[in-house]
């Protein structure tokens, strides 16, 4: 029965739970036996500073003084139409586009965007690429979205886009392509030469195949660029593209679960997606993100938090990492680095790291074997304090003699 297939589909997710969260679960078991500030934690992507005073001024303005009924009730299934407004101008302001708020929808985060957005353009079937390494909650997204997830092999030297790959695997199955840059997990950040690149491959595609194929960009990290790395913005590059944004990182409010899709003036039948994202909701219960989070938001479109923390602690990881005998492709952008393991095992290596109380995540679930991924939204005395934890499991494992 199609219920059995369904339920059946679920219950096999169990026994892929996520890793990271495993991890993390692990890191707090052990911090209640030596203390968490003793455990170096790098497992889970949770920012580590505090969101903008103005975003908490305006949250406590909001609840002073507006309307309760209005702050707290239900917002239009699209979002609050001046919010929509209000991102389309800041858009248009940054990267000299033309949208009005018609190809704005508010979204429950990233993921909430990103799920809206595969829904529109695939249908049950339908094969989305995306490339390594990858978010790996990406398989979940596209999968139970009924379309069929492909993965491009990673370009290891410097993880930009293999595209001989790509190019090969760009069959007239493809409906969408969906990309992450600033990138979880490699904190690559993908250059013009790359995103021109991609488009002249998928213009050419959908020429040759006679359909539209969509380019989703999945965006949560826009704003955590490092001194010397450019940033372009994805959809000036190719019409049939999506962006889905979240304000979790920029402004590290990731418990508040806001963010939005923005569809390119230029798409097909661009005035209709973001309605279309409203009748995709009423599916799948993602709609109508809360009230006085859109309204506060709307207050903080130009500002983030203090995120030079974060290029603070990649120096200090890549310098010393790297001086260890670590390969490591230098971070763009993010909170993240991946470097090689010195074990053909990456799960491995990470177990062997715990013994020192380093908490590393294993690259498989991003794609590519033989890497591991740090998070390192950490305080930045706690990340100095790690080196010499590195220093020991280099030491005792009998690495790079």
């Amino acid at each position: 029965m199609i219920i059995d297939m369904i339920t059946k589909q679920y219950k096999e997710m169990l026994g892929r739970k996520s890793i990271i969260r495993q991890l993390s679960e692990f890191a707090t078991a052990r911090g209640e036996q030596i203390g968490y500030e003793n455990v170096f934690d790098y497992s889970l992507g949770n920012p580590s500073v505090s969101p903008p005073q103005i975003f908490t001024d305006t949250m406590m303005e909001l609840l002073r003084d507006s309307n309760p009924v209005y702050l707290h009730g239900y917002s239009q299934s699209l979002g609050i139409p001046a919010v929509r407004q209000k991102v389309a101008d800041s858009l248009n302001d940054r990267f000299h586009m033309n949208y009005t708020r018609e190809h704005i929808f508010m979204a429950t985060g990233a993921a909430g965007a990103i799920a809206h957005a595969l829904r529109c353009v695939t249908a049950p079937g339908d094969e989305v690429l995306i490339f390594a390494p990858y978010f790996a909650e990406y398989r979940a997204y596209i999968n139970l979205s009924g379309a069929v997830m492909k993965v491009v092999p990673a370009d290891v030297k410097d993880f930009q886009i293999n595209f001989e790959a790509f190019e090969e695997m760009l069959t007239e199955k493809v409906a969408a392509v969906l990309l992450n840059t600033p990138n979880n997990p490699s904190g690559a950040v993908y250059t013009c030469g790359t995103l021109t690149k991609l488009a002249e491959i998928m213009t050419a595609k959908e020429k040759e195949y006679g359909h539209d194929i969509f380019l989703i960009s999945d965006e949560p990290y826009r704003e955590i660029v490092f001194s010397g790395t450019d940033a372009p913005y994805v959809t000036k590059f190719y019409p049939n593209s999506i962006s889905c944004y979240s304000f979790s990182k920029s402004l590290s409010i990731p418990g508040e679960r806001i963010g939005y899709v923005a569809v390119n003036p230029a798409c097909r039948d661009a005035q209709y997606i973001a309605d279309m994202c409203g009748q995709i909701s009423r599916g799948i219960g993602h709609n109508c993100p809360p009230s006085i989070i859109q309204l506060a938001v709307a207050k903080c479109l130009d500002v983030t938090s203090d995120l030079s923390v974060y290029e603070t602690n990649r120096n200090i990881l890549y310098k010393e990492l790297t001086s260890l005998g670590f390969e490591c492709v230098k971070p763009g952008g993010t909170f993240y680095i991946f470097p090689k393991a010195p074990d053909k095992d990456a799960a491995a290596f990470c177990e062997k790291a715990k013994k020192y109380d380093l908490i590393l995540v294993p690259s498989d679930d991003f794609g590519v074997p033989g890497y591991f991924r740090m998070a390192f939204c950490i305080d930045t005395e706690k990340v100095v304090r790690s080196l010499e934890a590195f220093r020991k499991l280099v030491k005792g494992e009998n690495y790079f003699r």
